[in-house]
């Protein structure tokens, strides 16, 4: 399929247009750090070496008593005597003079220390996206060698909790963006190839369909329910497959009468393979001409959701959230900034995208 002549005039036709291309390169790139968000910027470190033992914290749940603590509670890596039972193997000592102890570990000093020597690993944000960051001050913090975009007003970093947000927003606009344009490109599909008592039918659903109040039904489910990530992606999507369900009804319309679909008619090709293998490659152009209107809306309904209080669970990490925080701290503008920046670059970016691939779809532009 990839092999295949269109395909290839397809893909040449998309890198031509070096503005879809570089933005393509840079979303990727955003992407995959993001989904490594983790190992980027978290309070745990990515890995400890104890006696010889590689430990994974972001992974798995390691107690003091673990490390030659007295709690069997969570470690607490960024205390001092923690981090002197880590580097000293255990030393008995590291609880009296933990100071004393790990500044000899780091000068080299270990004649006189007996122990079995080992490491941590930290991320390059030493702060998750929940993170109270213990920095004196008032919430909220401007930015600073620690905090490159300040904290927000409850003291948690605002980068780390940009880098979880964008994953967030991504995966949840590309979950819905691709649940919602398969039902909506089905039943376009369906409408404009049978025509008569079905397309009526439908037409008249979507109309009462598109009717209910989205936001209405979201908040009744939430208070029933409890809010969740993946229920606000099937409520999302119930409410927003009609996008796509007229322009595809158009082109099938338009193309169900014309002299190929009626010799494939002929020969007895199903409908099926005449809709999906035939009919819909021809539609495809007006089709992603609204991919970028549905992934912008999508984007924007989760940050108005989350702005209004309706979204995300409250503990999730929202970029939506940061624009309510940021209209109530006006004195800390660089929430505002943070948030602005944040929805316009990753918009301006997947709209870039969906434009390339347009273009790549229409075989009337072909690119040098």
């Amino acid at each position: 399929m990839l092999g295949t002549p269109i395909s290839k005039r397809r893909w040449r036709n998309f890198r031509a247009n070096k503005r879809a291309l570089w933005s393509l390169i840079i979303f990727s790139v955003l992407f995959t750090l993001s989904l490594f968000a983790e190992f980027i910027a978290n309070d745990k470190p990515i890995f400890v070496s104890y006696r010889g033992d590689v430990h994974i914290p972001i992974f798995r749940f390691y107690p003091e008593t673990r490390f030659g603590g007295d709690f069997k509670t969570e470690a607490a890596y960024k205390e001092i005597e923690v981090e002197c039972l880590i580097l000293s193997g255990g030393l008995i000592e590291c609880l009296e003079q933990p100071d004393y102890i790990v500044e000899a570990i780091k000068v080299g000093k270990f004649e006189d220390l007996d122990f079995y020597r080992g490491w941590i690993v930290w991320p390059l944000i030493p702060y998750s996206f929940d993170t109270s960051v213990d920095t004196p001050g008032a919430a909220p913090l401007p930015p600073s060698k620690s905090n490159i975009l300040g904290t927000d007003d409850v003291k948690r970093d605002v980068l780390a909790r940009v880098i979880y947000g964008f994953r967030i927003s991504i995966m949840f606009t590309l979950l819905v963006t691709i649940a919602s344009s398969l039902l909506g490109v089905f039943a376009g599909a369906v409408q404009g190839y049978f025509g008569g008592k079905t397309d009526l039918f439908f037409q008249r659903f979507i109309e009462i369909w598109g009717a209910v109040p989205s936001l209405y039904v979201i908040i009744i489910l939430f208070a029933i329910l409890g809010r969740s990530f993946w229920l606000l992606v099937l409520l999302t999507v119930l409410f927003g497959w009609m996008g796509l369900v007229g322009v595809v009804r158009a082109e099938f319309l338009r193309a169900r009468n014309l002299e190929y679909v009626t010799a494939a008619k002929a020969l007895g090709v199903s409908n099926f393979i005449i809709m999906f293998r035939h009919m819909l490659p021809n539609a495809m152009v007006a089709t992603l001409t609204l991919m970028p209107f549905i992934v912008t809306g999508t984007i924007a309904t989760l940050a108005s959701l989350d702005f209004l209080g309706f979204g995300l669970p409250a503990s999730a990490p929202s970029l939506g959230e940061l624009t309510l925080q940021a209209k109530q701290n006006l004195q800390a503008p660089w929430l505002g900034f943070t948030a602005f920046f944040t929805f316009a670059i990753m918009l301006a970016l997947l709209v870039f995208i969906f434009e390339g691939v347009r273009d790549a779809f229409d075989p009337r532009k072909t690119f040098k």
